[in-house]
């Protein structure tokens, strides 16, 4: 794999903005988010449809620009790239995987074929593809398969396949779009340990956009994007102890001895001026309206709903659905929440 930045984090988010135009009408993707990721860390990324997942996939894949604020990868700012160098990093940095593996594999080449098949369109010699290829199948566990057509693979195995095309040309980065979402569960488990295998052995960068839960249970952190910005994140830590009297056998988790348990912390994210999004289901079930009083306690800072102030049970439009609503009977100005994001032209 190519070496990526040592100093700082690999992924820098920052005030992070998308804006697509659908219809006549703009849509706002991104909404100021702020996210950052270190060398090697695997991540996955939930949120439901609409909260800008997808588009933060996009956007550090190289597919597509931001509009407004900073999307940094190995210190590479992808807002400022000339098109022939984010064709370059897409091409030569990034490795996708899509939910449909229509997307990825062709349906008349053997798998070791379909691995290939990058490789050769980089112009890579015959002996240097066979054997990447060779071993990118024998690490996601395909290696008696080598030589199957897609029809010959179950949707499991297809998607394994998919995942050793995605690292053909030994990108530094690796994204994954729902790779879960058309196989049962047992399968999904399978493929999830794959590309935690993958993320150990070539010390790879992963970010995974999924709906799928058993994701908490593989990645190192789980982050939550609402209305395109993150919301939450979940870390996932193995705590090992030493072996306890009575004779149970020894759990070996990243090479240290002992039994471990796996403990989830989760966490409120802020971003750069403090500012916070309380689930949902905290504001209803203390009546949190537009605002809250804020009290200094011995442990730390104690947020009250205001009496007076609490929700009003009324229809209003969701914030998804006031995004997707042209701009002009937008609840909010385009304009004020952009400011101090985007340059503002003074009339000479």
């Amino acid at each position: 794999m190519q070496s990526p930045a040592k100093d700082g984090p690999f992924i820098v988010c920052d005030n992070l903005i998308k804006i697509y135009k659908v219809g006549g009408a703009e849509v706002m993707a991104l909404q100021g988010l702020e996210l950052s990721a270190e060398k090697g860390e695997f991540m996955g990324i939930v949120g439901a449809s609409g909260s800008g997942k997808t588009t933060l996939m996009n956007v550090l894949g190289g597919l597509d620009r931001p509009t407004a604020g900073k999307a940094v990868v190995n210190r590479q700012d992808l807002l400022r790239l000339s098109d022939s160098a984010l064709n370059r990093y897409r091409r030569e940095q990034v490795g996708f995987v899509w939910q449909q593996t229509s997307r990825n594999l062709i349906p008349y080449l053997t798998a070791l074929e379909n691995v290939e098949l990058p490789m050769t369109v980089a112009g890579k010699n015959w002996g240097e593809k066979r054997s990447w290829a060779g071993e990118l199948l024998e690490a996601v566990g395909l290696s008696a398969r080598r030589h199957h057509k897609l029809a010959q693979m179950s949707g499991g195995e297809q998607q394994r396949v998919a995942i050793a095309v995605a690292l053909a040309n030994k990108p530094i980065l690796l994204l994954a779009d729902e790779p879960t979402g058309e196989v049962d569960s047992a399968t999904a488990r399978i493929i999830l340990e794959t590309f935690r295998r993958l993320n150990r052995t070539y010390g790879l960068t992963t970010l995974i956009v999924t709906h799928d839960q058993q994701v908490a249970g593989h990645v190192d952190r789980v982050v939550a994007i609402r209305d395109g910005k993150t919301s939450t994140e979940t870390i996932r830590q193995v705590v090992t102890a030493p072996q306890a009297a009575g004779g149970h056998e020894d759990a070996k988790e990243g090479g240290q001895e002992g039994r471990h348990e796996v403990r989830y912390h989760e966490y409120i994210v802020l971003d750069s001026v403090g500012r916070l999004q309380l689930p949902p289901e905290y504001r209803e079930r203390f009546n949190i309206g537009d605002r809250v009083k804020i009290e200094l306690q011995p442990g730390g800072i104690l947020l009250k709903a205001v009496e007076g102030r609490g929700l009003v049970k009324k229809e209003a439009p969701s914030e998804e659905e006031d995004r997707a609503r042209p701009l002009a009977k937008q609840r909010r100005p385009l304009l004020g929440r952009l400011r101090n994001v985007l340059p503002v032209r003074k009339k000479k």
